[in-house]
């Protein structure tokens, strides 16, 4: 999937990075995650779908499922440089990529005033124009 196939790269990316353990450090934050092991790796492809899951030593962590139709169920998780625990759960199917989670930003709540004003107008269709 389109998510895997960036993680291995970011990895990759990460892995050869020409950059000092410093200059890594101060991009990525933590200098432990620049030598993160992989703990559990574990795939499976079939004809009818795939289950992957990986783990790293930091607390990185990622898994998803997908079937023969293209629809993918996962999540991925780390600690924030604050020490926070990020876990953000997806579906990826025929509507798109949906992210969920705590850490998903979510927009403001619609005005009161506004929310009635779009009640009023969908209760209240305008009348059909007639052209001669």
């Amino acid at each position: 999937s389109f998510d895997q196939v960036m993680l291995c790269a970011i990895m990759g990316l990460a892995l050869a990075s020409p950059l000092s353990p410093h200059a890594v450090e101060h991009v990525i934050g933590r200098s432990e995650d620049v030598h993160a092991d992989v703990v559990a790796r574990h795939d499976d492809v079939r004809a009818d779908g795939f289950d992957s899951s990986l783990q790293t030593s930091n607390g990185i962590q990622q898994s998803a499922s997908g079937d023969v139709h293209g629809n993918i169920h996962g999540s991925f998780a780390w600690i924030s440089p604050e020490g926070e625990h990020v876990d953000i759960k997806y579906v990826a199917d025929e509507n798109g990529y949906q992210p969920s989670g705590a850490w998903i930003p979510t927009p403001p709540p619609i005005p009161e005033a506004i929310a009635r004003a779009v009640a009023w107008l969908e209760s209240h269709p305008p009348a059909p124009e007639y052209h001669h």
